[in-house]
């Protein structure tokens, strides 16, 4: 397997491969419901041509990121590991900007901004997700980057994550990420706030849990505690909110976030969906219509071999985590990196070991563990790798414990929305 130093001198695998076989996917909301809705119809038996016939309408938006490997099609399957980088931006549809108030009429209604930025890791064999997501409050460099009208933004030692697709749109975010972590983002898609009400629709709500209730003025949520299935608008406020869980800042949003994710996980790879055609059918061809590609991502092989990557990956082996961060002495509302414990992250990736959190569910206190009590590590052992016909690295299945630093949680363990109600 090919290797890459990266500029702050990791070694990593190189993020694209051969491709050889086709297959199927399930995960998160928006962006990743495009390798999902693949996954989904290809699950269902759907015959291929469907799959063609809905992803022709998924090319018209396709962005080039012309920083990162291109990846030619194959027909086999995926070899090697993968990044895919989901962004959620807060575009104001005519559709839908009533909903929005201020957001969508005030001073900064023109803006297009990148607040859910999520960095997809799917290893080599033997297979495992990694979600990382980056806080839309963190300080970064943001390199040069152009823009859709041919527009050349100057380099940036330090700029607040979520403004990277204001200067250069969903390439410049991969830039900046790539940049940030030293690793390579062949694929990326994103989607707006409509995207994220239609997608949430088709697959009829997903069951979250609230611990302590949730009132937030600016969602317009006021929900009890309890199990609550959201859909549509309510699935979207609910992943929007920070006011109404933790502490009120943008990483309690993050583990909420997270909390949904897990458990649409869990969905999707249920009965209740992986049964019914018609459900199938309908979220696949929402999700393909309702997200803007990366070219990369366009080829439908392309998204059936992602998805069979990980149609088969354990629970366990699904882990959301926060990218490090410090509290930043310029300003007490945002963060910056904390580099060290970033480093063991993507060391760990690099050497495609099973990851141990050490950390606490949420760095904002967003979620709590679903029973109250503080959730049991869990199983990390790697299953057997699978044979390859082409040779690589046998990978080590000694458990890598992260830093205490990075927050997260696998979709095997059942949190809660530390709600508040103030």
């Amino acid at each position: 397997m090919s290797r890459t130093t990266t500029p702050r001198g990791r070694t990593t695998i190189a993020r694209h491969g051969r491709l050889r076989s086709v297959g199927p996917l399930g995960q998160f909301f928006r962006a990743l419901a495009v390798a999902m809705a693949v996954l989904l119809v290809a699950g269902a038996g759907v015959a291929a041509y469907a799959v063609y016939d809905l992803s022709s309408s998924f090319t018209a938006d396709a962005v080039d990121l012309p920083d990162q490997p291109a990846v030619p099609p194959d027909l086999g399957e995926l070899q090697g590991g993968v990044n895919l980088l989901l962004v959620g931006t807060d575009e104001c549809e005519p559709d839908f900007a009533q909903y929005f108030g201020d957001r969508c009429t005030g001073p900064d209604a023109g803006d297009n901004l990148n607040d859910v930025n999520m960095l997809i890791h799917i290893s080599d064999e033997p297979r495992r997700v990694t979600v990382i997501s980056f806080p839309r409050d963190l300080m970064v460099p943001i390199p040069s980057c152009t823009d859709a009208d041919g527009n050349v933004s100057s380099a940036m030692s330090k700029q607040q994550i979520n403004s990277a697709f204001s200067y250069g749109g969903l390439a410049c975010v991969v830039k900046t990420i790539s940049d940030l972590s030293g690793l390579q983002i062949p694929f990326a898609a994103k989607v707006s706030f409509g995207g994220v009400i239609n997608i949430t629709d088709a697959i009829g709500g997903v069951d979250v849990c609230i611990a302590n209730g949730i009132k937030d003025p600016y969602t317009g949520i006021d929900w009890p505690a309890g199990m609550r299935t959201v859909k549509g608008l309510d699935a979207l406020q609910f992943l929007r909110t920070r006011h109404g869980v933790g502490d009120g800042g943008d990483l309690g949003r993050i583990s909420n976030q997270q909390q949904y994710m897990s458990r649409l996980t869990s969905k999707l790879r249920s009965e209740e969906v992986l049964s019914n055609p018609a459900t199938l059918y309908k979220l696949a061809s929402t999700a393909l219509r309702n997200v803007d590609p990366s070219t990369s991502l366009t080829n439908p092989l392309t998204l059936v071999q992602i998805a069979m990557a990980v149609k088969d990956v354990p629970f366990n082996e699904i882990v959301f985590v926060q990218y490090p961060t410090a509290a930043d002495p310029a300003d007490p509302n945002r963060v910056v990196p904390e580099y060290d414990a970033a480093d063991a992250l993507w060391s760990a990736l690099a050497a495609n070991q099973p990851i141990q959190l050490s950390g606490n569910l949420s760095d904002g206190n967003g979620v709590i563990a679903e029973d109250g009590a503080t959730p049991a590590p869990t199983d990390t052992a790697a299953p057997a790798p699978t044979e390859s016909a082409a040779p690589t690295p046998e990978p080590s299945s000694t458990v890598i414990t992260l830093p205490s630093s990075i927050a997260g949680q696998t979709a095997a363990q059942a949190t809660c929305s530390n709600g508040n109600v103030r």
